[in-house]
């Protein structure tokens, strides 16, 4: 069972880059041969809420699960699992069980949800952020666009790294051109929707492009899956690695400030911290 754990472990965490089937060590499961008939799930919805449950013995599962768009909406390797579905729409169940002898793939099942949970999205970050189904576009506030913090700002005020900076943008112009730097649109029609137009450093040409984001209240943590990347303005594109990864600051009907991690920084002595961009509502 601990070469079985060890697997699943490395799976679990790769099975989302690489398309081609895992190497687990098939060793530590019986030498059995399966057939998609003999697999044993049973997906049942309640509301928005999907239950998964596999009672197929002596194998490792893996479920997956898409909307209607194709939208990864996430994985697990647990023989039940509950999962709610906040978006009105179809949704299909993937299962995948692996052997000594390779993987069998069973029958996929279709999941139909009648309509939206509003309470998922009760916490008023929600609100805030998107205005639901209707949208909300947000643009940089160049009254103070940037700022920069250490990694335990704003939730963690006994930390080491706690320290921020915020300058107006009066007296500080260096930070950025003032220019029209794009929008970035956030919306719940149906799906976790963001479309982000952004504008080059060196002229006014501008860019669309759309993705689906998560979002998670509690950590303060969002991220973009797909095309899109955080707006931004300024020179600071090759200081970060990852625009997708975001770490939200701040969030109120008039105020956003989302930031990403500052990881290879140009100048030597620019260490890694908070790169903060600071929103407002579009007029």
């Amino acid at each position: 069972m601990k070469n079985v754990f060890k697997f699943l472990v490395a799976f679990v965490a790769v099975g989302t880059l690489f398309s081609c089937e895992p190497q687990e060590d098939r060793d530590s499961l019986p030498g059995i041969s399966l057939a998609p008939s003999d697999i044993k799930i049973n997906v049942t919805t309640n509301g928005n809420v999907v239950t998964m449950t596999n009672t197929t013995d002596d194998i490792i599962p893996y479920w997956n699960y898409i909307d209607s768009k194709g939208n990864d909406l996430g994985h697990s390797n647990q023989d039940q699992n509950q999962v709610t579905f906040p978006f009105a729409g179809k949704y299909t169940v993937y299962f995948t069980a692996f052997t000594r002898g390779g993987r069998v793939d069973a029958t996929p099942v279709e999941v139909n949800i009648a309509q939206n949970d509003d309470a998922f999205f009760s916490a008023p970050e929600w609100a805030r952020l998107t205005k639901g189904a209707e949208g909300k576009t947000w643009v940089l506030d160049m009254a103070s666009p940037i700022g920069w913090a250490g990694f335990d700002y704003p939730y963690n005020a006994l930390g080491a790294d706690y320290w921020n900076w915020f300058p107006d943008y009066a007296g500080n112009e260096w930070v950025m051109p003032n220019k029209n730097w794009g929008e970035m649109t956030f919306d719940l029609d149906g799906s976790y929707n963001v479309s982000v137009t952004q504008t080059a450093l060196n002229s006014d040409a501008q860019t669309t492009k759309t993705a689906t984001f998560a979002y998670n209240v509690d950590k303060h943590s969002m991220s973009f899956n797909g095309a899109a990347e955080l707006l931004f303005g300024g020179d600071y594109y090759p200081d970060v690695s990852n625009w997708k990864t975001i770490n939200v600051v701040e969030v109120t009907e008039n105020s956003l400030r989302l930031s990403v991690k500052r990881d290879q920084a140009r100048n030597p002595n620019d260490g890694p911290c908070q790169i903060v961009f600071h929103f407002k509502p579009k007029e």
